[in-house]
């Protein structure tokens, strides 16, 4: 009896798993037989600017940037300035203790020695002829080489302690040039850095070495930018484009630059061509760049004003053509006409309309509902 009362209770359930399996299958089948009902958003023609730019990547920098280096060899005594400091033209900005060479100093020693020696003899010879003269037992003439020969011994010694004092201390006491011990700006602007400290030894400038820098000043308020633009980009540039500069280190803020010099040569970077360009930054007076910020420069190419744009997802191209979908009903469902249009300009994101349109059409835009029964 009770196994009777299982077996019809197993195929009750057994013919109920069956049946909802037979609806389930017949629902899915007719929910697939059902058109699906696209809903796209509507937009309209609005009246807009269009631009289209390049983006080149550097850095802001001063224009001139000059290296102030010294005119005698010797040991950083002492050091006046530091960098971010200003410094006008001929200001001393470190003093250099000269360390002579030890054969030219012998050298000179000794030519101050000779020298010392050549004007005695001169001297007395001079004197011995001034006496003879005035007793008229000599000519003029051979009174006036004897004076020669004296005057320029004296000169002779005064050079040779010149040179002395020159290779001893750097300038000689009855110069009226100022000391080449003191290494004074060459320019007025601001120290972007000084890379030597006192006791650094450093070499002077002259036809064989470049010479140690014992700083380097600009002028800040007249920056450059430097920068870089793809060879596919070059084409489209010229001198006198206005640019938009955004410097990150100054919480992205925008600055105005014209174009003044695009490179006539490329250089391999990277793998891409790269030509070299740079723009003068205009300064506002409450700013303050530094030298080496990097910055990003926005060429505007071509530029549209006060025309009609739409959203440039909502057109298809075709060739060389361009179409929108008009709206010629929306309820109870969207029904949509094929329209062409003569596109202009496009930044990516709208897409100016020249011919087709108006401000009052209303076109097909993004999909809203891509499955709505």
């Amino acid at each position: 009896m009770k196994n009777r009362l299982w077996k019809r209770i197993l195929r009750i359930i057994l013919l109920v798993f069956v049946g909802a399996a037979v609806l389930g299958t017949f629902y899915f089948l007719w929910k697939k037989s059902r058109p699906v009902i696209t809903v796209y958003e509507i937009v309209t023609p609005e009246p807009g600017t269009v631009e289209t730019k390049t983006v080149a990547t550097g850095n802001v920098e001063p224009r001139f940037e000059v290296m102030i280096k010294p005119q005698i060899s010797g040991i950083i005594s002492e050091l006046l300035k530091e960098a971010g400091q200003m410094v006008k033209e001929g200001e001393i900005i470190a003093r250099v203790k000269v360390i002579p060479e030890m054969v030219q100093l012998n050298s000179a020693e000794s030519r101050v020695n000779l020298a010392e020696i050549s004007l005695k003899q001169l001297e007395e010879i001079f004197k011995r002829d001034e006496a003879l003269f005035k007793q008229g037992v000599i000519a003029q003439e051979e009174f006036d080489i004897s004076q020669a020969n004296y005057l320029k011994a004296k000169e002779e010694r005064a050079n040779a302690q010149n040179a002395l004092e020159i290779i001893r201390d750097g300038i000689a006491k009855n110069s009226k040039v100022a000391s080449t011990t003191q290494i004074r700006s060459t320019i007025t602007g601001m120290i972007l850095d000084v890379p030597v400290k006192v006791g650094n030894s450093v070499i002077q400038s002259n036809n064989f070495n470049d010479g140690t820098t014992i700083a380097s000043v600009a002028n800040m308020n007249d920056l450059i930018f430097r920068g870089n633009v793809d060879e596919t980009e070059i084409g489209r540039i010229n001198e006198g484009m206005p640019i938009k500069l955004t410097i990150g280190a100054m919480e992205s803020r925008v600055f105005d630059a014209v174009l003044e010099y695009v490179s006539p040569k490329g250089v391999e970077k990277n793998g891409a061509i790269q030509f070299e360009i740079k723009a003068a930054v205009t300064i506002p007076e409450d700013a303050f760049i530094r030298a080496g910020y990097s910055a990003n420069a926005e060429i505007v190419l071509k530029r549209a004003e006060n025309v009609l744009t739409i959203p440039e997802s909502a057109v298809e191209f075709i060739g060389d053509s361009a179409f929108v979908q008009l709206v010629r009903q929306e309820m109870p469902e969207q029904v949509f006409e094929k329209h062409a249009i003569k596109a202009g300009l496009s930044d990516g994101i709208k897409l100016e309309i020249q011919e087709g349109l108006t401000a009052n059409d209303r076109i097909r835009g993004a999909v809203v509902d891509a499955g709505k029964k």
